[in-house]
């Protein structure tokens, strides 16, 4: 609890239960709320001394699909918030014990869990022996297209499943990524002014009196964060004009932080949805060395550019007058994520590929893939370590859960469940 208690120094007061109610709900959802708590354990174990762009914070629910500039449908990483330099297995065991707290998180059996497990980290390692052998340049132009995805290495009926489940998503997302969805479901207009809509304590406009000088310091990071912009982005961006600004509760780990939601209109009022995220120091940093990058808003971004396949235009990053540092984006574009409540062994197993699959090609962009694929070698050695470490890993992440439980029952933590 003692590293959960300093992740919390910095964020507003108001949120932390929220943060902590969220992280209550499931062992799983505990996981993804205590990035902090696997850095300091990864740091403790032996590395293999090659260097990667990692994530940080590579558990399933941080890959998914959403929409590139040219409104093709990727597949990808979308959680960069912790990206670092960092030794590759880092990711990678990150990875696979998400895959086996959601396995069990499915009640699936423990056979079932060592397949999905074994197969994820099978699948990165194969993935990267085939990008050991591309040229540079094509590495850097592979992309996972959702569309038109398929793992020969998976059962066929199982596919075709994933397949059609995918066909069915993305339509979805089409409709509730549109401006004509997004507007009238966070936007309400009176006497001729668009306000984002209150549902606190998830949305709401901060009160003036408890936030002084609020508007003013979003004005000057707005401006900070248009000349971070590439100069034809720049010229779009310059036909809005700010309209409202809310504070915006998101995520599990991110809950506490400073993120906001940003309107802005053109002329005619064409609306822009903007998602502002604090960024902070990485959790790797104390133990994978401090960031190039003054403004972590800027790690992040830089970060995204060398791992991601294909990232949304309107990223850049600000800071303000208090030193807070933060990355902009869209809203939402097409973003495509897991639902695990409906899902069997196979279909955990098919999207741990897809993950894996991901995660090896964001690190042959940033890395070495000849040296880590000989790192991993050709025998099924990596993926039975990797496998038995997130298996045990599992197992501590459930000790620690209960430990959070028993602080919430015992009034140590307050936690708002809701």
């Amino acid at each position: 609890m003692e590293t959960l208690a300093e992740s919390n120094q910095g964020r507003l007061l108001e949120l932390i239960p929220i943060r902590f109610g969220r992280m209550s709900a499931s062992p799983f959802a505990f996981y993804r709320g205590a990035a902090a708590v696997m850095a300091a354990d990864l740091s403790t174990t032996p590395v293999s001394g090659l260097r990667v762009q990692a994530c940080g914070d590579a558990h399933l629910m941080n890959f998914g699909g959403f929409a590139t500039p040219e409104r093709n449908i990727v597949f990808d990483i979308n959680d960069l918030d912790e990206t670092l330099p960092a030794p590759f297995e880092w990711d990678v065991k990150r990875l696979a014990t998400s895959m086996v707290i959601a396995a069990e998180h499915l009640n699936q059996s423990n056979s079932d869990v060592r397949h999905v497990v074994r197969h994820t980290v099978r699948e990165y390692r194969r993935k990267m022996l085939d990008y050991s052998g591309m040229r540079v340049l094509d590495i850097w132009y592979d992309r996972i297209d959702l569309r038109k995805y398929s793992d020969k290495t998976g059962d066929p009926e199982v596919v075709a499943d994933a397949r059609k489940r995918l066909a069915g998503r993305i339509e979805l997302e089409k409709r509730k990524g549109s401006i004509d969805h997004l507007y009238p479901k966070l936007v309400s207009e009176r006497g001729g002014l668009a306000r984002i809509k209150d549902d606190p304590p998830l949305i709401y406009h901060p009160d003036s009196e408890r936030t002084p000088g609020f508007e003013s310091d979003c004005a000057a990071a707005i401006a900070l964060y248009r000349r971070s912009l590439p100069g034809h982005v720049r010229t779009l961006f310059n036909r809005f004009h700010a309209s409202d600004l809310a504070v915006k509760v998101v995520g599990v780990g991110s809950v506490g932080t400073m993120c906001a939601v940003y309107l802005f209109l053109t002329a005619d009022g064409d609306p822009l949805f903007l998602q502002i995220k604090e960024a902070r120091a990485s959790v790797l940093e104390p133990y994978a060395g401090k960031s190039n990058y003054s403004n972590h808003g800027q790690r992040v971004v830089a970060g995204q550019h060398l791992m991601q396949t294909a990232s949304d235009i309107f990223t850049g990053w600000t800071q303000v007058e208090s030193g807070r540092h933060f990355y902009i984006r869209q809203l939402r574009d097409m973003k495509i994520s897991a639902n695990l409540d409906d899902w069997d062994e196979g279909m955990l197993g098919e999207y741990g590929r897809m993950c894996a699959h991901a995660l090896a090609h964001a690190h042959a962009r940033s890395g070495d893939p000849a040296a880590i694929a000989g790192y991993m070698g050709s025998s099924s050695k990596f993926e039975d370590a990797v496998s038995e470490f997130a298996i045990e890993y599992c197992a501590q992440n459930q000790s620690d859960y209960r430990e959070l439980l028993a602080a919430i029952k015992s009034g140590s933590i307050k936690a708002v469940i809701e």
